[in-house]
This record gives structure tokens, sequence and C-alpha cells, in this order.
């Protein structure tokens, strides 16, 4: 399979081959399948997470209504082309597991591929951290040492309910995805009820006077440029069954979740943004600690507000950690399999848990953990680190779906037509992407190859294991561009032009 991939994938594989090709897979990993509301579950999951519970705040910095509303116009747009582009690619190429890390190398080489599994991986224990910060923050209101989210005492006791889950998901994949849909449920209820209390007791007057923005906030432009980054965040999780693809009972299931999923939450998150700019003034709003939706509740009906919003965001966030972290540890395990990553990340327990991917997994979310430590705004730190992080994935799955499209590849059944449909769509959700990358700005991009040059020991090791040479002469430049951007993002850091 490595070497077919290597050289630019495969060509089309029909329905019985991909059937035979997966009921192998099962047999020999022991996967366990799970059905189209499992993985609907876990596309829900991992994108209802913290993100949501922090969007009043982080929009009110930035934008009014009609900011808001063009960048989620924008934003849903942009993410449901890549909803479409896994759904797309998952038919197509149903021989390719762990999509996110496998289309990036089946169209663009064992580097690139390796890039986006361990970007993919990264931005996942990023993430982690910003659920712990926040559980952190939530548990403030009560022990209030733990306020700031990333002090010690916080970093401590988000440590000890890191290692908890560690334990928790080594027990088994199907005890964990079972409690990730009874998790999805429960959170859901009071971000619902938000929604509806919110826009039942929206002002019309406030709401008016949000609609351009504020002083602080500039031009339009400037406004939705701003906000993007913070609707990829709250996106990220779209691919959830597509990274989970190896569990999928039927192929056409993970297409079917994702999109699925995608629009449920997209509407929900859309709602919770909007019908805040009707209870506070934005300048109020920008100025709440987070979680914020807890604050716009309580201006609006009092402390029972924040308090239920407060039990909502701890079951959300824990449901989304989980999640997450099966996701991380998925990728890394089925690049190993492929031997895109060293072999001991391809070791599993007889529960059918990839042990050595969940181990660094959670070992590179406690280092990112100690580092909030120096962090200004642990929050915000890691919430976009992970969104940037993320990019580089996202970037390369679209391109490689314009890549088939362009070659006609698995197309070869299919109308004219039907290629031309799915080419738009890539190229959109490719200059979505690309666009995001911007919006993100220089020093995280820079911050990212500082992750990216370190982590290429991966790659060498893995190479080395293989008895090949480490880089092909254009792996070579490619590493030197990446080694080149890290140096300058750790000067820049020295220097403070780059700040956590």
């Amino acid at each position: 399979m490595t070497s077919s991939l290597a050289s630019g994938g495969r060509g089309h594989v029909d329905e019985k081959g991909s059937g035979e090709l997966a009921e192998q897979r099962s047999t020999v990993t022991g996967a366990e399948k799970v059905g189209l509301l499992t993985l609907t579950a876990m596309v829900v999951g991992s994108m209802v997470g913290a993100g949501v519970f922090s969007l009043p705040q982080r929009f009110a910095l930035e934008t009014g209504v009609v900011g808001a509303l063009i960048a989620w116009a924008v934003a849903g747009i942009g993410m449901l082309t890549l909803a479409l582009v896994f759904q797309g690619l998952a038919l197509r190429r149903p021989d390719l597991d762990a999509g996110v890390y496998a289309y990036a190398k089946a169209g663009f080489g064992e580097y690139v591929g390796f890039f986006s599994a361990a970007g993919y991986w990264a931005s996942a224990c990023v993430g982690n951290v910003t659920y712990w910060v926040l559980i952190m923050t939530t548990l403030g209101a009560a022990f209030p040492v733990l306020l700031s989210g990333g002090g010690l005492v916080a970093v401590m006791a988000s440590t000890a309910g890191l290692w908890f889950f560690y334990f928790l998901i080594k027990r088994g994949i199907r005890e964990a995805t079972a409690i990730n849909r009874v998790v999805t449920v429960a959170k859901l209820v009071p971000i619902l009820v938000f929604v509806l209390l919110a826009a039942l007791l929206l002002d019309p007057a406030v709401f008016a006077a949000n609609l351009t923005g504020a002083d602080y906030t500039g031009s339009l432009f400037g406004q939705v440029r701003q906000t993007m980054l913070i609707t990829v965040f709250v996106f990220l999780g779209v691919e959830g069954a597509s990274v989970y693809s190896r569990h999928a009972r039927r192929r056409s299931d993970i297409g079917r979740a994702t999109v699925l999923g995608f629009l449920s939450v997209f509407a929900v998150f859309a709602s919770v943004t909007i019908v805040s700019y009707g209870i506070l003034p934005m300048e109020q709003i920008a100025a709440l600690p987070q979680p914020s939706m807890a604050g716009v509740l309580s201006a609006a009906v009092g402390p029972w507000g924040g308090a239920m919003v407060g039990v909502g965001l701890l079951v959300s966030v824990l449901g989304a950690y989980l999640a997450w972290t099966l996701m991380a540890a998925e990728v890394l395990f089925v690049a190993a399999k492929d031997r895109d990553m060293p072999r001991f990340l391809a070791e599993s327990n007889d529960r059918d848990v990839p042990v050595n991917a969940l181990l660094l997994t959670t070992l590179l979310s406690q280092v990112v953990l100690v580092i909030t430590l120096f962090s200004a705004n642990a929050f915000d730190f890691a919430l976009d680190l992970t969104a940037a992080l993320s990019l580089i994935p996202y970037l390369l799955a679209a391109a490689y779906a314009v890549k088939l499209a362009v070659t006609k590849e698995t197309y070869a059944d299919d109308l004219p037509a039907t290629r031309r449909r799915e080419l738009a769509v890539a190229l959109v959700a490719t200059v979505y992407t690309v666009f995001l990358v911007y919006a993100a700005g220089l020093d995280l991009v820079l911050l990212g190859c500082v992750f990216y040059a370190p982590a290429t020991f991966l790659f060498a090791r893995t190479r080395r294991e293989r008895g090949q040479r480490v880089f092909s002469v254009r792996e070579a430049v490619l590493f030197a561009v990446v080694a080149v951007g890290a140096a300058v993002g750790l000067v820049a850091l020295g220097a403070g032009w780059i700040t956590l």
C-alpha cells in the first residue's frame, strides 16, 4: 500500500473491492465497526467543544452583527465545501483510512503526507489544551485559584485530568465511543436552551446598536478577516468521520455523517453568535471572561443561566476532549500501519486501542499545558495555534480533490458534469483554506514551522526503519524551507516580535 500511495495514488477502487479490503482490515486489526449515528456523533462531538462557549466574546472583540453574518456565510460555504470534499474523497478513495493524512500522501508524496499527519495530530493535541484551560476558568468561579486557567495550580489540575482520560481511553474504543454518544446529546441541551432564551429576550435596540461594530473594530473587511480564524477553530472536527473511517460499518456512512454533522453544528454556532448581540452592547460582551456564553446568559436571565452554561461547558468540553484524543491517536496509528510513522506507533492492545499513539498524544498535550504557564492568555494562544496547525491538512485534502478531478483519476465511470461539479467544489475549498492561511498571519505560520521542523525526526526515523534515504531532493528542499521558517520563528520569539 505504501509504495502505490507514494507514487501519487491508485486508480478507482470499485465497491466490491473496497468492501473486501475493509473486511480484510477488520480481520487484521480487530477494528470494531460503528454505524451512521455513532460517526455523526463523532463529528458533532469533536466540533462542539470549547469553541462554542467562547464565541460571543471572541466575535465581539472583532466585529459587529454585519461582519459576523458575513464571516459565518463565508465560513459556512467554505467549510461546507470542505465537508463535501471529505464526503467525495471517502467514496472515491475508499482504500484510504484516516483520510486527512492519507489524502495528502496519495496526492503529493510521503513527506507532505507526513506534514499533514503531524500537523493534524499536533492541532488536536494543542486543541485539547484549550479544553483544560476553559474547564479551569469555569471552575474558577467556585475556586478562584483556578481562574486564570493557565496558572500553576490550574496546570496541575489539568494534568490530573489529562492522564485520567488516558487510562479511560485505554479501556477500549467501544467504551469511549459509547460515552461520546451520551455526552454529545447531553452537551447540546444547554447550548440550545441558550439560543432559545437569548432569542426570546433579544433587545432590538441593543441589537441595532451592534450592527456595524464598535470604534475599535476597524473596517468591515478587517472585521471579517479577523474573525475567520475563530470560525476555523469551532469547525475543527468536520473531518471526524473520515479520520475514524477504519471503524465504519459502511463506507457511505462516512460522507453522510460528515455533511449531517456539519450542517447541524453550523446552525447552532451561527445562532449562538448572533443572538448574543441582542443581549449586551458588544463592548461589554468583549470584556466578559471566558466562557463568555455564561456571562451573556447571566445578563439575560440571572446567575442561574451562567451556572447552567458552566455545567454544559464541562460536559461538552470533556466529551470533545474524548473525541479529539481518539482522533489524534488514530491518525498516528494508521500512519504507522502504513509505515509512514515509526513502527512503535502501530502497536495496539487487545481492545483495539493504539496505546503508544495515545501515549504520545497525551505527552504532547502535557508539554503544551506547561507552555501555557508562560503565555499571557493561555486560552487564546492555544486556540489560535490549533486553528493554524489544522490549515495545512485541510488545504492538502482540498488540493488532492482538485488533482483527482483535473487528472480524471477515479472518474472513468462518471459523467463529465459530475467531475466539473466536484472540481468546482474542491476549488472553492482550496481557495477558502488559502485565505485562512492568510488570515492566520505570519506569526502563527512561523510557530507552525517551529513544530514541523523537529517533528521531522519521526519522518527520518521511519525512513531509516525502512532502509531508505531520509529525503529525496524535493523533500530536502521542503525541509530546508521549514527549517528556515522555524529558525525565524525562534528568533522572533526570543526578540519579542512574536508573543505567546
